[in-house]
C-alpha cells in the first residue's frame, strides 16, 4: 500500500464524505473499505480504462479460450446499453472488460449496480463516483460484509506453532487463538468479533493474518486473490489511521514504488510493448503488458509489478 495511495485515500474521503456517509448507513458497509476498493481498482478513478467494453467482448468471445464466460459478459454489456444507463461511447473499461471507477464486470453491474444519485441510471463511468461507489458498497453487503468486524488483523505467531493450523478450514473464535498463543502485533488479545482462520501468505516473511471468514469472503467475491483481498482491508485500515503492516515480503516480492514502477514501464515499451504513458501507476493496460511480457518469458503471467519482474528486464 503506498503512501500515495493512502494519502489521496484520505482526500477523497473527506471530498466525499457526504456521500460515503449516506452510503455507509445505507448498506451497513465501512466507507473506508469502499474506497479502498476504489483505490486498488482504478486510483481513485484516475484509470478507468479506455478500452471499448462492447468491443472488447466481442473479440474474447470470439477468441475462444473463455468463449462462454465473454459470451455472458457482451450480452449483459449490450442490455445496459438496450436500458440507457451509459452510451456505446462512454462505455469504456479494461481490456477484460471491467468497467468504471470501481471496476464492475458487466454481469456484476447487472447484479449490483445502483442508481444512488437518483437520476435513473446506474452511473458508474462518469465523473461523479456516488453510483460506482454505493454499487461497490451494495456488492460487498450482498456477499455478507459485517461493519465493524475487522477484515484480518495481522498477528504474531508463537514459537513452535503448528502451521497445519493456518488453514482457511480451521476457524476458531479469537479468545481459542489466544489460548494457543496468538495475539496481535502488539501483545493484546484479540477481540471475539467472530469465527477467525489464520493465514500466512505465500509471498510473506514473517506475515501472519488472523481472518475473520465473513468480512475476507466479501472482499474475496471482489476479487478471488488473498493478495487483493489483504490489498483492500490493508487499504481501508490505513485510511482509519492504522499502521503499516509489520510483516514484509520474501525478497524480490515486494511491490515497486511508484519511481521503480515507472522504471519498469519505460523497460516494457523499450520492448514494443504499447504503453500511452509513463505514470508510475499500474492501470488496467500496464497490467496486461506485464502479464504479456511473463507469458513471452516463460514467467508466472499473474500481472504482479514486483522487484523481482524489474531486475529480470534488467538483465536482459
Amino acid at each position: 500500500t503506498s503512501a500515495k495511495r493512502v494519502k489521496q485515500g484520505k482526500q477523497m474521503l473527506r471530498k466525499h464524505a457526504r456521500t460515503l456517509d449516506l452510503i455507509e448507513r445505507k448498506y451497513g458497509v465501512d466507507k473506508e473499505v469502499v474506497v479502498a476498493v476504489w483505490g486498488l481498482e482504478s486510483f481513485y478513478g484516475d484509470l478507468r480504462g479506455d478500452y471499448n467494453v462492447i468491443e472488447a467482448m466481442a473479440t474474447l468471445a470470439y477468441d475462444g479460450r473463455r468463449r462462454e464466460f465473454f459470451q455472458k459478459q457482451l450480452i449483459a454489456a449490450l442490455k445496459i446499453l438496450q436500458r440507457g444507463d451509459t452510451t456505446p461511447a462512454k462505455m469504456k473499461g479494461s481490456w477484460a472488460g471491467a468497467m468504471g471507477h470501481t471496476q464492475f464486470i458487466p454481469t456484476s453491474y447487472e447484479l449490483f449496480a445502483v442508481d444512488f444519485t437518483g437520476d435513473g441510471k446506474s452511473d458508474i463511468w462518469g465523473k461523479n463516483p456516488a453510483d460506482a461507489l454505493a454499487s461497490t458498497a451494495a456488492y460487498l453487503s450482498r456477499s455478507g460484509w459485517r461493519k465493524g468486524m475487522p477484515w484480518g488483523v495481522e498477528v504474531r505467531l508463537p514459537a513452535g506453532f503448528n502451521r497445519g493450523l493456518a488453514s482457511r478450514k480451521v476457524t476458531k473464535m479469537p479468545s481459542d487463538w489466544a489460548k494457543l498463543g496468538i495475539k496481535d502485533v502488539n501483545g493484546r488479545a484479540i477481540r471475539d468479533h467472530g469465527a477467525a482462520s489464520i493465514l500466512i501468505p505465500k509471498s510473506g516473511r514473517g506475515l501472519a493474518l488472523m481472518i475473520f471468514a465473513k468480512n475476507f469472503r466479501a472482499i474475496e467475491r471482489y476479487n478471488a486473490a488473498d493478495a487483493y483481498v489483504i490489498g483492500v482491508g490493508h487499504l481501508s485500515d490505513r485510511l482509519k489511521s492504522g499502521a503499516p503492516l509489520k510483516g514484509n515480503f520474501k525478497k524480490g516480492e515486494r511491490p515497486l514504488t511508484e519511481e521503480e514502477t515507472k522504471e519498469l514501464q519505460r523497460q516494457l515499451k523499450r520492448r514494443g510493448f504499447p504503453l500511452e504513458k509513463i505514470d508510475g501507476k499500474i492501470g488496467p493496460n500496464t497490467k496486461k503488458m506485464i502479464k504479456s511480457y511473463q507469458a513471452k518469458n516463460g514467467l508466472t503471467a499473474d500481472g504482479y509489478a514486483s522487484e523481482a519482474l524489474l531486475k529480470h528486464m534488467k538483465r536482459r
